[in-house]
């Protein structure tokens, strides 16, 4: 089965693309506007914003997968995107900084939201199991061409638009992905098997906790969101207020991030058929660790180049990439099909509450002590994460065997955590 041959997956795919660049031009934009509004302040205005956002995700999207089987799909995904597009529209006419925190809750509440009910679609319009395992890579490969397209293309726009104009242009990209939903027939969700809201809110978690190397997943998120905050947070201020750059340079250095992960990305699918995820996504980790530890170099000795910054961001890209890319992969081998939607929302919300922990780190602190000591916080937790993930995960479970027959029992029968610990 030809995977974009089937029309409503093709069109419920254009809309996830075009909903995710909104999102990434948005946060491009989001950050221009803080330095906008609070200069030097920027960094912790944008990193309470980003923390509201991670808030949001980790509550909203566990209790729409857990509801998603009684609600309308089709209709949420539009009334999802129609609130996207008029918070995004009504951001740059903020004047004060509380109301960007009150307009992100909303717009970050709609897309915690979008996620899970996306991907709890995919497998009823795509029945082939070797389609919907293709869709599952082809929604992750969306979301790493965006990391590296959205800042180039905030980069190019800011050369002829001031960067409140991103926020119509996405504004804009939102409707069109609304309009896309609505072309798509969508079928009415299946009754999920478990019996209470709360049981399907928290099973995928439960999983996460019961099995080792979603543990060392867990563990693994930690350094993701440590050296991405860096990243994420700190650029406008770092590029701005100490290497002096413009607009469209705070852009451009977030792309050199997506370049390194466009470049790991591309290498990834040969590597992990010959070596194991555990081994992939350890060395990320190991890479994220060295690059966080050159980030702390960089300004605690001064030494800020533009050179310097830009490897050491692409550095970072591809230790992300290292880890993100092949987490599908471990999840999928990890539970049964019908479990997978369950496993990918918390995948979902425990990855944001990893940056739950980092961006206020990068935020705040990074504000009110320096960056030297928030950059050197982050990189400590990402050493934490390291560790942790080499000691939770063990080194004979490469996490590519499936373990279905293990996770289906821990679901239908309520077999003891103990046991299915031992099964994985």
């Amino acid at each position: 089965m030809r995977l974009f041959s089937v029309r409503d997956y093709r069109h419920l795919f254009g809309a996830q693309v075009i909903a995710l660049f909104g999102t990434g031009l948005t946060t491009v934009a989001l950050g221009l506007l803080a330095y906008d509004l609070a200069g030097p302040r920027a960094g912790m205005v944008l990193g309470t914003a980003l923390t509201i956002k991670m808030v949001m995700y980790v509550i909203i999207a566990p209790l729409t997968a857990a509801s998603i089987d009684r609600l309308p799909r089709r209709t949420l995904l539009v009334l999802l995107d129609v609130i996207r597009g008029a918070v995004v529209l009504a951001l740059p006419l903020v004047t004060e900084v509380w109301h960007i925190y009150v307009l992100i809750g909303l717009l970050q509440a709609a897309s915690a939201a979008f996620t899970p009910t996306f991907q709890a679609v995919i497998p009823d319009i795509v029945p082939d199991e070797a389609a919907y395992t293709r869709a599952l890579s082809a929604s992750q490969v969306a979301s790493t061409m965006e990391s590296l397209l959205s800042p180039v293309l905030a980069a190019v726009a800011l050369i002829f638009l001031t960067f409140d104009r991103l926020f119509l242009g996405t504004s804009i990209g939102f409707a069109a992905s609304a309009v896309l939903v609505l072309s798509t027939r969508i079928p009415d969700a299946r009754p999920s098997a478990r019996t209470t809201a709360w049981d399907k809110a928290v099973g995928g978690i439960r999983t996460f906790l019961a099995t080792p190397r979603l543990r060392g997943v867990m563990a693994l998120n930690l350094v993701v969101a440590s050296a991405g905050s860096i990243v994420v947070v700190s650029t406008v201020n770092h590029v701005r207020d100490r290497l002096g750059g413009t607009q469209q340079d705070v852009a451009w250095m977030l792309a050199a991030s997506g370049t390194g992960t466009l470049l790991a990305a591309l290498v990834l699918p040969r590597l992990l058929d010959r070596i194991s995820a555990r081994t992939v996504m350890t060395t990320g980790a190991g890479v994220l660790v060295g690059g966080t530890a050159a980030a702390v170099t960089i300004t605690a000795t001064g030494l800020t180049t533009w050179t310097g910054t830009a490897v050491t961001w692409a550095v970072i890209g591809v230790g992300m990439a290292l880890i993100i890319t092949p987490t599908g992969k471990v999840l999928r081998a990890s539970v049964a099909r019908n479990a997978i939607p369950e496993a990918f929302a918390a995948q979902f919300s425990l990855s944001h509450l990893a940056w739950l922990i980092t961006y206020p780190v990068a935020g705040v602190l990074g504000t009110n002590a320096g960056l030297t000591p928030a950059w050197s916080t982050l990189a400590a937790l990402a050493v934490t994460g390291t560790v942790a993930a080499l000691l939770l995960w063990p080194r004979h479970d490469g996490g590519g065997a499936p373990r279905a027959d293990a996770t289906t029992a821990w679901h239908l029968s309520g077999r003891s955590r103990s046991s299915l610990t031992k099964a994985a």
